[in-house]
């Protein structure tokens, strides 16, 4: 009996199954998405956070988006997340690099639109382009959005984020901070004008609401 069709077609099958029990590529991703997934789930256990709002521009109370969001992060068990992302990349035998960036995209991908979490009752409102609001902002959101300073006046169009490093006043140590930029009425580019950035300046909720605004960063993710 001839046995080199079965020896050749069993050849061909381990020549095509990943190395040494290694999970394909394809499969790792949907794994790190459904790692992700059970993150924003455990973050967005109390929205929507309802807000309030007041003064000329009717801005919402940096306080209360800074109380939310920051709460939100915190809820997140991220050492299990760790844990979990390091099982992948051992089963997967891919570099922790490779998974890491895997989870931030993911991170990108399933970020939460505002309308899901905020509650706001005032339709005219203005969101604040607070530094705590900021962290969180996925790249490309808000983008051309009207800039309203707090006395209502329309002072551009949103620009984008960059960051700002502060030295700690005792501590002498670096920290960043995250700003934003404007376009102006005549297409100039601008920084914040203020680097403590609370509630001075915002972009109308009824155009931010439909957008991406909680994604949370990975810097609490530790891989080996």
């Amino acid at each position: 009996m001839n046995k080199l069709p079965f020896l050749s077609c069993a050849l061909f099958a381990a020549l095509a199954l990943p190395a040494s029990g290694q999970i394909p590529s394809g499969d790792a991703k949907s794994r790190v998405d459904a790692v992700i997934v059970k993150a924003y789930e455990s973050a967005s256990g109390k929205f929507p956070c309802k807000l309030s709002s007041g003064g000329k521009a009717k801005m919402l109370r940096w306080q209360q988006v800074a109380e939310c969001l920051n709460y939100a992060y915190d809820r997140v068990d991220w050492e299990d997340i760790s844990r979990q992302l390091q099982e992948i990349r051992r089963e997967s035998g891919f570099p922790a690099s490779d998974i890491l960036n895997m989870a931030e995209r993911s991170l990108t991908t399933h970020a939460l639109h505002y309308e899901r979490v905020f509650k706001v009752k005032e339709m005219r409102a203005a969101l604040p382009l607070s530094s705590s609001l900021l962290k969180f902002l996925p790249e490309g959101s808000l983008q051309d959005l009207p800039v309203i300073a707090d006395s209502g006046t329309k002072v551009g169009t949103f620009a984008g984020t960059y960051a700002f490093e502060k030295m700690g006043e005792f501590s002498g140590g670096k920290s960043q901070l995250i700003q934003f930029q404007y376009s102006d009425l005549k297409g100039n580019i601008h920084g914040s004008p203020e680097r403590l950035l609370l509630d001075s300046f915002g972009v109308p909720w009824k155009e931010a609401m439909s957008q991406p605004g909680f994604r949370m960063p990975p810097n609490k993710i530790v891989l080996k």
